[in-house]
C-alpha cells in the first residue's frame, strides 16, 4: 500500500512528449518512450503546504509518477533520464498488467523487484522534505526489511547495500562452481573462498 495523505493526489496525465521534446534524448531513446510507454500520470506531489509541515526545506516538492509500460521488458534508461531531467524528486510506479515496479534515482537508479500491487509499500516520515526523500530512497533501494543500522547516512546505507549486494552474487557464483569443480583440492579451495566471503557478508549486515 502507498500510504500517501489525500491532500497530495494530483492524478494528471502527463503526456509522454512532454518528457521526451524537452531532454536531451538520443533518437533511439526517445522512440523508447513511444514505443515501451502506454501513459504517464502525476500520481501525487509531496510539499510542505499539503504534508503540514513546520521545517523547511531545500526540496520543495517530491513527485511519484506512475508508469504504464507496453511491455514488461522495457528500457530503464527511460526512467533514469525523465529522473535526472526533472527539477523535482521523482519516485516511480512502474506497471505492467498486474505486475508492480518502484523506482527512484539517487545517484544511481534503484529499483525494486516485479510485484504484486498488494505488495507494493510506502510510507511517508519526517519533519521535512528532506527526511521524507531520504525514507523514500530507503524504502525504494533498500528495502524495509533491511538490517543495516538505522543510524548511518543515508550514502553510507545505500554504499553497504551495494557491497552487500555485490557479496551475495560473488557467494552465488562461487557456489554454483563449487558445486560443479570435481578436483577435490580446487573444490576445497571454493569452498575455503566462499566459506570468507559469507564471513564477509555476515559482517557487513551486522555493522
Amino acid at each position: 500500500m502507498i500510504d500517501f495523505p489525500e491532500s497530495t493526489k494530483t492524478n494528471r496525465r502527463i503526456p509522454k512528449e512532454s518528457f521526451y521534446k524537452h531532454l536531451s534524448l538520443s533518437t533511439a531513446l526517445k522512440s523508447k518512450f513511444v514505443s515501451d510507454i502506454s501513459r504517464i500520470v502525476a500520481e501525487n506531489s509531496l510539499t510542505k503546504e499539503n504534508l503540514n509541515l513546520v521545517k523547511d526545506s531545500e526540496i520543495k516538492e517530491i513527485l511519484l509518477l506512475s508508469i504504464e509500460l507496453k511491455k514488461q521488458d522495457y528500457d530503464q534508461r527511460i526512467i533514469e533520464a525523465i529522473a535526472k531531467g526533472n527539477p523535482h524528486k521523482l519516485v516511480f510506479l512502474i506497471s505492467y498488467e498486474d505486475q508492480k515496479q518502484l523506482a527512484v534515482y539517487y545517484q544511481k537508479l534503484y529499483m525494486t523487484e516485479w510485484m504484486p500491487e498488494a505488495k507494493v509499500e510506502l510510507h511517508l516520515s519526517g519533519n521535512s522534505l528532506e527526511d521524507i526523500w531520504s525514507g523514500l530512497v530507503r524504502q525504494i533501494a533498500i528495502g524495509p526489511d533491511t538490517q543495516i543500522s538505522s543510524k548511518m547516512s543515508l550514502d553510507d546505507q545505500l554504499m553497504r547495500q551495494d557491497e552487500i549486494v555485490q557479496l551475495q552474487q560473488q557467494i552465488k557464483k562461487l557456489e554454483k562452481a563449487a558445486r560443479g569443480e570435481t578436483q577435490p583440492k580446487k573444490k576445497f579451495a571454493l569452498y575455503q573462498d566462499l566459506k570468507k566471503h559469507k564471513e564477509q557478508l555476515e559482517v557487513l549486515i551486522r555493522g
